[in-house]
């Protein structure tokens, strides 16, 4: 596939993955090795990449993701609101369900982290610079993963109990912050289609902001974390 095909389909996965083909060490390295070629701030690349799949290890991740998944935001206002809303947002719900699902059930689960700095209590300037170290490499692998045919599904949900996801990984949580984690498997079919999104002439806004443009719905605090 061209660039913008790559740029327009690759969508976060999560009910057309593949449990059943287990992912070759060697696309992974790939996959990491092009993340790496991502912009990265003064030149010093912080990514860090943990790349879970011991069996054992897989599901105490796993665990933690659906115990917080379970009794936090499936009961929340926000889920529920889908789940009696029609078409998308039901779809959306569904689609949620079954990530949850999928991360019992595929051999390979990724985060992606950052090294050397935690950005509790950072300004934005820092939190806007370390992360964007980050953020750009890791959806580098995860176009790089689309690219051979492998699903991912960018999450932040179990940064809520980012602790115990380190201390299960052994990563040293004092100076190693997570930023997000990622199934990774084959996907069943490879072909995807671009998302409904706006227009571009209603999101750009020229020489300054337009209030007349699209606008967002406010969000109430993260109440409803991907």
């Amino acid at each position: 596939m061209d660039a913008d095909e790559m740029l327009a389909t690759t969508r976060a996965v999560r009910k057309r993955l593949d449990p059943d083909r287990d992912v070759p060490e060697h696309l992974i390295r790939e996959c990491v090795s092009l993340a790496l070629q991502a912009p990265a701030g003064s030149n010093l690349p912080r990514t860090r990449f943990v790349v879970v799949r011991e069996q054992r290890l897989r599901a105490a991740v796993a665990e933690i993701y659906s115990d917080i998944y379970l009794h936090s935001y499936r009961a929340s206002a926000g889920y529920i609101g889908r789940v009696e809303a029609s078409g998308t947002q039901q779809r959306t719900a569904r689609s949620a369900d079954a990530l949850e699902r999928a991360l019992h059930e595929v051999g390979t689960i990724v985060i992606a982290c950052l090294d050397g700095v935690r950005l509790d209590g950072a300004s934005a300037f820092t939190s806007a610079s370390m992360l964007g170290g980050v953020l750009p490499a890791t959806w580098s692998f995860m176009l790089a993963a689309r690219a051979r045919g492998l699903g991912t599904c960018w999450t932040t949900m179990h940064l809520s109990r980012e602790k115990e996801v380190a201390e299960v990984l052994g990563i040293p949580f004092e100076r190693v912050q997570q930023v997000c984690l990622t199934p990774l498997a084959f996907t069943r079919g490879e072909k995807f289609s671009p998302a409904r999104r706006p227009a571009a002439e209603e999101v750009i806004h020229w020489d300054g902001w337009d209030a007349a443009k699209l606008a967002a719905p406010p969000l109430d605090g993260i109440a409803a974390p991907s």
